[in-house]
């Protein structure tokens, strides 16, 4: 059954600081939770991001243009509510980290894994203050106990709202090294999306691709990118 077309029913798209943080209004009306509640960010820079998605509706509503909505919604009703079960989600990516397991050795794909990955995960170890294995071959290896230690205290200092975008990052790279190096204010997204695509790429360039394959590419990247920018707005006052 098709969906009844939802048409644009205000005019002025503005900002306002209410108790606790910032909020969208609409017309003067103010945006609430797919919910109902309020919608309140903590800082004015998401709520500038929220605000644009509003604002570059046409006359014809776009529920998939409301990314940053969704994103916020889920870090209100379902993050804030058991950030413990979110921590535990994302520390699982460090379990089945991409960047840690590679080809064998005598592979061409290990020396380019090698090349790309190690950058990554190096810089990711020393600014973390922790160790990853490294495997070739797709058995799985446990990372050491202190590493898994000291990710979950960092993920547990972090707000629902930067947890919401993180688990999505995670998700899409399947990497918690790519996803929290993504979170460091001079990070390249572009760089580590490429990082945790690299398999991919691989097979492409022996192989070749579709147009359906490339599409899904574009999105997954233009989603990775999304969540970079809802990470950083959530954490710039």
């Amino acid at each position: 059954m098709a969906h009844a077309e939802m048409k644009r029913f205000w005019k002025d798209v503005s900002v306002e600081q209410e108790s606790g943080g910032w909020q969208v209004t609409l017309d003067g009306r103010r945006v609430r939770t797919q919910g109902g509640a309020a919608q309140v960010v903590p800082s004015r820079a998401l709520a500038e991001l929220l605000a644009d998605e509003w604002r570059a509706q046409g006359e014809e509503i776009d529920p998939a243009a409301f990314r940053a909505r969704d994103l916020a919604d889920y870090a209100l009703y379902v993050v804030t509510l058991d950030p413990a079960q979110a921590v535990a989600k994302i520390l699982r990516y460090a379990e089945t980290d991409t960047l840690c397991y590679r080809a064998d050795p005598d592979e061409p794909l290990h020396r380019r894994q090698w090349a790309e990955w190690e950058p990554v995960i190096a810089a990711f170890e020393a600014r973390e203050g922790v160790t990853l294995e490294r495997v070739s071959g797709i058995v799985h290896r446990r990372q050491p106990a202190a590493t898994l230690d000291r990710l979950q205290q960092r993920l547990e200092s972090l707000d629902p709202f930067t947890l919401a975008a993180l688990e999505v990052l995670a998700s899409l790279s399947a990497s918690l090294t790519v996803a929290l190096s993504a979170l460091e204010p001079d990070a390249d997204p572009a760089a580590l999306w490429a990082a945790a695509e690299l398999e991919e790429t691989w097979q492409v360039e022996l192989w070749g691709s579709d147009a359906l394959a490339e599409e899904r590419r574009q999105r997954r990247a233009d989603d990775f990118r999304h969540a970079v920018q809802f990470a950083r707005a959530a954490a710039h006052p």
